[in-house]
């Protein structure tokens, strides 16, 4: 749909959920339930894939295999998930034995491409976490399996269907300021989310592609989605200045250091039973250290980020990453010829109130708490009017504002529930989304522009 066509078919813009509420009488009768089986059970995959489609979905989806390299998460995934089912360390007899319909991928990042492949050449549909692989010639060859074998994959994208982007999403459709010529994008981890991925194996570039990949191929996706277009052309600067080696002392790890009373970083995970459980009980399997130095030689990711990205249809955005503030959170802009549509979330100053940040990350990924406690707000200014319009946006806390149970019961429940605003995510959005961040890697490293039509075999950027 264009814009403008669209107008006519919706309303409600200034609450911005009334299109990704669950329609009455969508769900189609199943007579059998869903055969599914997840590949990688840490922590994303037995928690938000694994207990909550349990908890959720019982009634429509059955698990019928779990897959991973450590027998030690399996048989705690079992456990933990409330299921009984047989459980591999070798994917392809899963597969085999256990016949499923639907394939779900949480492993480590750089493996998502063995699984997806894999599965779609066994005639199986795959849903994969994201972002969807973490280098080119492995998303080609994503594109590649999907088109020979006919099958699809889904992208588990939960950002687009928060409440504050589908409002946004609803605004712009109705052009209040004019044409949008430019984009300004900031993301912000506090020092309690953003230091987390420095001491996984997210802070090494083969495993997770750099944050530019594994963390901001969300927000890739929400910008892409929100402008209606495709990139074309990425411009990066990036730099590794404040974690990994750049300390003057580190440890073996956090359980194991001497200099805890000294490190401003210190997490002491004896504290956290579920990471105790998943993760220190299981070492002895593969090595995996979850509590490790931040400070460690071997990361050689990125902990400052920032790109530029030229769109199909003209539109230039700015976009900037920081893994170490105070606070958590987002802030957008969009810049059109009659004015200018801004908008935010957990920004301190504008919530008037002290944030503890742990607490706020751990909040936002309860997925419990499904109620509307908040309001966000998305503020309108012409450029030749010094008034300004506040419009407030009812915001969900739980799961990413509301988005992870929508994005589940498109998947599950509601499959073929109308989706006017285009909320749900396949190959094509999963590329475009981690090829803007594997784009900026290459752009970094090599100090010049690159063109997403150079990286991968798609269609032409179409002006949409």
């Amino acid at each position: 749909m264009k814009r403008r066509d669209f107008i006519s078919a919706t309303a409600g813009i200034a609450a911005g959920t009334s299109l990704i509420a669950n329609p009455v009488g969508a769900a189609i009768t199943q007579q059998n339930k869903k055969r599914v089986v997840l590949v990688g059970t840490g922590s994303r995959g037995t928690s938000f894939w694994g207990k909550r489609i349990v908890d959720n979905y019982s009634d429509i989806v059955t698990f019928v295999g779990l897959c991973d390299i450590n027998p030690g998460r399996l048989e705690l995934a079992k456990k933990y998930m409330g299921i009984d089912c047989p459980v591999f360390t070798d994917f392809d007899q899963m597969i085999d034995q256990t016949k499923p319909e639907l394939i779900i991928v949480t492993t480590m990042d750089s493996n998502h491409d063995e699984f997806i492949i894999k599965g779609l050449e066994y005639g199986v549909d795959v849903l994969t976490e994201k972002p969807l692989t973490t280098d080119e010639v492995k998303c080609q060859a994503i594109l590649d399996a999907e088109k020979r074998t006919g099958k699809k994959c889904i992208v588990g994208f939960n950002v687009r269907y928060a409440t504050l982007p589908t409002a946004l999403k609803e605004f712009l459709i109705t052009d209040p300021v004019g044409k949008i010529t430019s984009v300004d994008f900031h993301w912000y981890l506090n020092t309690y989310h953003g230091a987390s991925y420095f001491r996984r194996w997210h802070g090494e570039k083969d495993k997770g592609g750099t944050l530019l990949v594994h963390k901001a191929t969300h927000h890739f996706d929400m910008l892409n989605w929100l402008v209606d277009s495709d990139p074309v052309e990425i411009t990066a600067y990036g730099d590794l200045e404040h974690y990994g080696k750049n300390n003057s002392f580190r440890g073996a790890n956090c359980r194991n250091c001497a200099y805890t009373d000294k490190c401003n970083f210190y997490w002491d995970i004896t504290q956290d039973k579920r990471s105790m459980e998943l993760y220190v009980a299981n070492e002895k399997y593969d090595g995996y250290i979850r509590d490790n130095c931040l400070w460690r030689d071997e990361i050689d990711i990125y902990d400052k980020m920032s790109l530029q990205i030229k769109y199909a249809n003209n539109i230039i955005a700015n976009y900037s990453l920081t893994t170490y503030s105070p606070y958590e959170r987002w802030r957008i802009a969009f810049n059109g010829k009659n004015g200018r549509v801004e908008s935010w979330t957990g920004i301190p100053w504008r919530a008037q109130e002290k944030i503890n940040q742990a607490g706020l990350h751990a909040a936002e990924m309860n997925q419990e708490n499904r109620g509307s406690v908040d309001y966000d707000e998305i503020m309108v200014m012409n450029n030749f009017n010094p008034e300004y319009k506040i419009i407030k946006v009812e915001s969900a806390r739980g799961g990413h504002g509301g988005g992870d149970a929508r994005l589940q019961d498109k998947i599950f429940r509601y499959p073929d529930m109308p989706d006017p605003l285009n909320h749900a995510a396949g190959t094509r959005e999963g590329a475009m989304s981690c090829l803007i961040g594997i784009a900026a890697r290459i752009s970094i490293e090599e100090n010049r522009p690159v063109r997403i039509e150079d990286l991968v075999d798609l269609n032409s950027h179409p002006f949409i």
